[in-house]
């Protein structure tokens, strides 16, 4: 679950922390808790406990040993942020994203509040870092345009919207301080339908306010058949990137050393 990623928006994911819990209508169907779930029970499987919330700390010197410079979506089977995560282990993962800077990362989050508050204390050190983007997931007007105001309490570079599943119109969005947005379509069993005038003023509002817009999906049951194309075009549109260049192998292994020091007896899965 480490690398080359079939989401869209990313080139790999990197899940130092595994499972989660529910918080929001965005949640119900929640396609990784549904992947997750086959495997419980399943001796030395990864997700051998489900979805069941697990810090793994040998996955946190990952960024570390890819040397190919990457976009990175943290914790695609979890959320960073959720309460019982303790805030030092969060500052670790975060210090690697720090060392590992030849990676873009994309923190994406539903506890909006807590990262917020972190990134204006403990986290304060990466704030300044833009190949570090933070983001809050926004499916509706109740739960999720609450985050964007959160979002912009933190002091950081780069903001992003993930608006997926999209459950409803949202109306008129504050982009104020927003870099990137991403909507999307719900898809699997059950997916609940999403509107093309939803999508449309989402993305006429992110013309306007010069906000580069992504179209991950139409989503449904099916939805490779559905697609990613609004009105004949595909939207892949990305903030700019920093590019820094990888550290050479010494310092790598420094790096993954000083990290190890803190969780050497644990065992990789």
């Amino acid at each position: 679950m480490s690398d080359n990623s079939k989401i869209e928006w990313t080139d790999a994911t990197w899940n130092p922390v595994r499972g989660c819990s529910k918080v929001s209508p965005g949640c119900a169907n929640c396609y990784a808790e549904t992947f997750a779930e086959r495997f419980r029970g399943v001796p030395g499987h990864p997700y051998e406990f489900g979805f069941d919330l697990r810090l793994v700390p040998a996955k946190l010197s990952e960024p570390l040993r890819w040397r190919t410079p990457k976009k990175v979506f943290v914790n695609s089977m979890s959320d960073l942020f959720q309460e019982d995560v303790p805030d030092k282990y969060i500052q670790e993962v975060v210090q690697v994203m720090v060392k590992a800077n030849w990676h873009t990362y994309q923190v994406l989050t539903k506890r909006s509040e807590r990262m917020s508050e972190l990134l204006n204390s403990h986290l304060n050190f990466a704030t300044r870092h833009p190949h570090i983007w933070w983001g809050v997931s926004v499916e509706n007007k109740k739960h999720g345009i609450p985050r964007i105001d959160q979002l912009r309490k933190a002091p950081a570079k780069m903001r992003f919207l993930s608006i997926e599943p999209l459950l409803e119109e949202l109306g008129k969005i504050n982009l104020a301080g927003i870099g990137w947005v991403i909507v999307g379509g719900e898809s699997g069993p059950g997916a609940r339908p999403i509107h093309k005038d939803w999508v449309l003023s989402i993305r006429d509002q992110c013309r306007k306010t010069k906000v580069p817009f992504f179209f991950k999906q139409w989503g449904g049951v099916r939805k490779k058949e559905t697609g990613r194309t609004l009105e004949g075009k595909t939207y892949d549109e990305f903030p700019q990137r920093m590019y820094t260049s990888v550290n050479d192998r010494e310092k790598c292994h420094a790096a993954i050393k000083s990290v190890a020091m803190f969780h050497p007896v644990e065992a990789t899965r």
